[in-house]
């Protein structure tokens, strides 16, 4: 007969209740509080980063709250420049998008009519002739057409019928411009001022990092102060290595990408070939996510299929050899999580938090690993989410 662990043991059905309610109510509070959530763990992740770079600066005689502010502004100027590089590539595909519409309607007829010519094909295949005519006959019969220039039936008045309630309009109790601005503008505002707060929280996070660190450590007593030292330790070195490499990696794709698109002719190469090499870093679901882009934007120049399969891919192999040799070697040291693991981290993060759950799911997931790989307890969860 199997014993159970002591710590099941000693637990009892009233302690095992009290866990459950208990974990329970940390998935509510971090669903409902995801958008500040998010935010938070964002600055967290980004001031790791930077740290970094704000030793470097302090080597050189800097104060701590200089060399932070100097390393934010830069980061700042960094995403500006970005964002317009980015608006005027957008700017250009605009104007274009008629053609390209127009492009996806052709495509699209042209699927709907081989689709009907198979569907045919399977039935003159299937059905027998005579049931194929008897179903013609009766289409014919349904459809009596009505003799040239007889006159339609006028049609009966709403107050003509006999039990008819006539029409009342109510009057909204706001005007639908409103409703959709309210609609479609409140949740983009929520995020943009969340966003708004990131680089402050960022700069508070580095310029005050002694203090918070310190304060921190003074929460705990004797061992479990060393075991706190050792988990933010680990977390700082796990999210560094984590986003440090995926976005090195994503910068290798992305100038192989470009190159790519760039030899096939393809517009827009400096937005469709980094937004590809990007997406090609989603777990599971990169390949297909990295195809979209240049799939679109070879919509409007490409008309055989030979094109599409020898551009498609060649970003395919670029997508196998990053996420099988390279990422292996970047990343993988450092996080050291099992498939299992990070298939259910990523849904239990995308299904709380949506798509930046799905960005985030990973570090959040590693930062509790490296928390209970240094806390007396936890280990054997460090283990189950280990490789």
């Amino acid at each position: 007969m199997a014993v159970a662990p002591r710590s099941i043991r000693t637990l009892g059905p009233s302690g095992f209740g009290s866990v459950v309610i208990a974990l329970a109510g940390a998935i509510a509070l971090v669903y409902y509080g995801r958008t500040f959530l998010v935010t938070l763990a964002t600055a967290v992740i980004i001031a790791f980063i930077l740290e970094p770079f704000v030793g470097l600066l302090m080597r050189l005689r800097l104060p701590r709250s200089l060399a932070s502010f100097l390393v934010c502004a830069i980061g700042v100027c960094v995403v500006y420049l970005l964002g317009l590089g980015i608006y005027a590539q957008g700017t250009g595909l605009a104007d274009d998008l008629p053609r390209y519409g127009q492009r996806i309607g052709d495509v699209a007829d042209q699927v709907i009519d081989r689709a009907e010519s198979l569907e045919q094909s399977i039935v003159n295949l299937v059905v027998p002739k005579r049931f194929r005519d008897q179903g013609q006959q009766q289409q014919q019969q349904q459809k009596k057409p009505r003799r040239r220039g007889t006159p339609e039936p006028p049609a009966a008045p709403l107050a003509a019928v006999p039990g008819a309630v006539p029409e009342v309009r109510i009057r909204p109790e706001r005007p639908p411009l409103v409703d959709f601005l309210y609609s479609h503008l409140r949740p983009l505002y929520e995020v943009l001022l969340m966003a708004s707060f990131i680089p402050f929280l960022v700069y508070f996070m580095l310029s005050w990092r002694e203090h918070i660190y310190r304060s921190f450590l003074q929460i705990f007593r004797g061992e479990a102060r060393l075991m706190a030292a050792k988990s933010v330790d680990g977390i700082a070195i796990m999210v560094r290595a984590f986003v440090v490499g995926n976005f090195v990696l994503g910068l290798l794709l992305a100038a192989a990408t470009t190159a790519v698109l760039w030899g096939f002719h393809l517009p827009y190469v400096f937005l469709v070939g980094p937004f590809s090499a990007f997406l090609s870093l989603v777990p599971y679901i990169g390949l297909p996510l990295a195809m979209i882009p240049p799939f679109m934007a070879a919509l409007a120049i490409y008309k055989n299929l030979t094109s599409y399969v020898l551009m498609l891919s060649i970003i395919a192999v670029f997508h196998l050899i990053a996420m099988n040799l390279l990422y292996p070697k970047i990343v993988g040291p450092r996080v050291h999580l099992n498939p299992l693991a990070v298939t259910i981290a990523l849904m239990f993060w995308s299904v709380l938090w949506g798509a930046p759950g799905l960005v985030l799911a990973i570090p959040l997931t590693a930062g509790i690993k490296a928390v209970c790989d240094n806390v007396s307890g936890l280990e054997p969860v460090g283990k189950f989410l280990g490789d």
